[in-house]
């Protein structure tokens, strides 16, 4: 752990409540989610950050993962002057428009199979193997994929606490 994120975790449990729910509603749109780590402030470790965060995950139910999931743009449609969902489907920028648009068609029938957007946690993967994992998950049942989409978003989360604590400083200075 670098001093950075050790000063941006120190900051990060001395901030006011609503600083901090607000940098955790930018890493989750899970209010039960973001409640629960911010009781549990506050954190010795990043990795005592990650494990609260997983626990949270864990209990969240299908209407709290409906509410994480409403906060991610569909894969391929990042948001626009979003640099994080830019950043974290970077594997589709540079993809064919053959690839986008097969992706578009992938994501509409997994949203009308299961009622929400596909979640995966995009970071560092092509944009063919997003186009492949939504292929093989599309076949799951709603229960096999709510489970998924948990794990996927627990992933996520980690990656944004992450750079939540790295930036924490130069957010706190701005």
């Amino acid at each position: 752990m670098t001093s950075s994120t050790t000063l941006g975790l120190a900051r990060f449990n001395a901030s006011a409540r609503s600083a901090a729910a607000a940098a955790l509603h930018e890493a989750c749109a899970s209010s039960a989610w973001g409640s629960k780590l911010l009781s549990r402030r506050p954190y010795a470790t990043v990795e005592d950050l990650f494990a609260a965060s997983d626990a949270a995950m864990a209990e969240l139910t299908a209407e709290d993962l409906a509410e994480a999931m409403a906060g991610h743009p569909p894969i391929g449609r990042p948001k626009p002057g979003d640099p994080t969902s830019s950043r974290e489907q970077r594997g589709m920028a540079g993809a064919s428009e053959e690839l986008k648009a097969e992706m578009l068609e992938l994501n509409l029938a997994y949203q009308e199979k299961f009622g929400h957007v596909f979640l995966i946690c995009a970071t560092g993967r092509t944009g063919e193997q997003m186009r492949d994992a939504v292929k093989e998950r599309i076949g799951n049942s709603p229960e096999q994929e709510r489970e998924i989409v948990r794990s996927e978003l627990g992933k996520i989360n980690r990656i944004r606490l992450t750079r939540l604590v790295e930036e924490w400083k130069e957010e706190e200075s701005a």
